[in-house]
């Protein structure tokens, strides 16, 4: 294959990287928070018997951590794709 011939299906690296829209990482945030709340909830009424405080630790936990990961999420997509590795010395 020649230098400038282009393997079938590959994409260039500077078109592979794509940043998560806003939309997708609440997308995530959400159905990560039900899976995860639905368990602290079931947590909380199997130690406690109670299903009301159950579902009140469980509701103010799904709007706290929800914001913390979006957060999260939005503040990785500020990390260059690489950067870390290179940082630290690794390669792929």
């Amino acid at each position: 294959m020649k230098s400038n011939d282009k393997a079938v299906g590959t994409i260039p690296a500077e078109e592979s990287v794509q940043k998560e829209s806003h939309v997708r990482s609440i997308l995530k945030g959400l159905t990560w928070r039900i899976v995860a709340t639905s368990t602290i909830i079931c947590i909380v009424y199997f130690t406690t018997g109670e299903i009301g405080d159950a579902l009140k630790i469980g509701a103010i936990e799904f709007f706290i951590k929800l914001l913390l990961y979006y957060l999260h999420e939005r503040a990785w997509q500020l990390v260059p794709r690489g950067s870390i590795r290179k940082s630290i010395g690794i390669s792929k």
